[in-house]
């Protein structure tokens, strides 16, 4: 009885170890040390998007959703693992002087994102303040958006793939398996492409594979449209 006893509760530690999360490092044995990555996400948010689902729920949006028309904006430049991805690899953060903010606010139409991104990714990057954000403008440069999403003046209805081989085919070296576009329950989100640390186009399967899986997706008409 006495072993059935220790045998049961032996039984019953592993199983509660087993359903214990693994720990952050199990993701990759670099975990959260600032430069150590593999391959950066650039995320291009469809601002129309954003300011109509911020309405939906009675928000603002802020400054983003006023006259000014947006069209794609930087959401953020995001460090990768080939699996997982690190964040907040310094805490606290090393500040963000004001100055760096305000010359990023024409791709980044939002103080708060600016900070946040900063925190959350840019302290990954091994790079000062001054350099992440010169490279979010570079690689922000090395992007063409496909004409028809220019200045979108009528909603559109469209499939993820065609939005996808839109980019596709407006940026030379690109291929499928190096951009993935997202969404929410029914509208374009944010499309992100995946770039070598020389900011050259490259394949991300990870990031691929959690692509937007619905068949048609709207884009709202940019503002003033």
């Amino acid at each position: 009885m006495i072993r059935f006893v220790a045998g049961l509760a032996l039984a019953v530690s592993l199983l509660a170890a087993a359903s214990v999360p693994a720990p952050a490092s199990a993701q990759d044995a670099r975990q959260d040390e600032p430069g150590q990555f593999d391959f950066y996400v650039l995320s291009l948010s469809w601002s129309p998007s954003f300011c109509a689902a911020a309405h939906d729920s009675g928000r603002s949006g802020g400054a983003q959703c006023g006259a000014r028309p947006y069209s794609f904006v930087v959401h953020g430049l995001w460090p990768q693992y080939e699996k997982g991805f690190p964040e907040f690899c310094m805490q606290p953060s090393p500040r963000l002087y004001h100055g760096i903010m305000e010359s990023m606010l024409d791709l980044m139409p939002a103080p708060r994102l600016i900070y946040n991104e900063w925190d959350k990714h840019g302290t990954c990057s091994g790079l000062s303040a001054r350099a992440y954000f010169e490279t979010i403008r570079k690689a922000r440069a090395a992007v063409k958006i496909p004409p028809d999403y220019v200045d979108l003046k009528d909603p559109l209805s469209v499939a993820p793939d065609a939005v996808r081989d839109a980019f596709v085919k407006a940026n030379s070296g690109l291929a499928p398996g190096s951009i993935a576009v997202d969404c929410d329950n029914r509208r374009l989100t944010d499309i992100r492409i995946c770039l070598a640390k020389d900011l050259q186009f490259r394949d991300c399967p990870e990031v691929v594979k959690r692509a937007c899986r619905r068949d048609q997706i709207v884009m709202p008409p940019v503002r003033g449209g």
